[in-house]
């Protein structure tokens, strides 16, 4: 690839994430050039239907934002059962977690169409965080509503298969 092929492809890359960059809820409290900064640390990736973005238990370095497709979320119970948890679409945020902590994924998921994604990376993450720690504790702080909000999903739909407390 020669010089100028590649800068305009970075250039067209660039641009492809910021324009995705400004529907995806966690970076709502962004102004555009704290989206410009983070668009450098971001890739594209164009998963086709079925493929598998990533495997509950697998190591997880990367958070991904859906720009286009939909994803679906499972979980596998300790019986070998498969539960789909939900479905994922455009500005929807999956695997958060996996930059901030260190465990294995906590769910597996696939592509049910074809779909593109928006992905950062754990060490562009901290690198991003360093270099701009303003522009970090805001994405922080943005994972941190996504997580609340999820949690709450979650505590209100395991309140609704609880059995009554007599």
């Amino acid at each position: 690839m020669t010089q100028q092929t590649e800068d305009g492809y970075k250039s067209e890359l660039f641009n492809t994430v910021m324009d995705y960059l400004c529907n995806i809820p966690i970076f709502d409290a962004l102004k555009s050039s704290e989206l410009k900064t983070i668009a450098h640390f971001m890739n594209c990736y164009d998963a086709c239907e079925g493929d598998a973005i990533f495997l509950e238990g697998e190591k997880g370095d990367y958070v991904c934002f859906v720009v286009e497709g939909t994803l679906e979320v499972s979980k596998t119970s300790s019986s070998g059962e498969r539960t789909v948890l939900t479905t994922l679409s455009s500005g929807h945020s999956i695997g958060e977690m996996s930059v901030i902590d260190d465990f294995p994924r906590s769910a597996t998921v696939v592509a049910l169409t074809r779909s593109r994604l928006i992905t950062m990376s754990r060490k562009d993450f901290d690198t991003l965080v360093e270099e701009h720690p303003k522009i970090g504790i805001n994405i922080l702080k943005g994972v941190a509503r996504v997580l609340s909000i999820n949690l709450r999903k979650t505590s209100g739909q395991l309140a609704e298969r609880m059995l009554p407390v007599l």
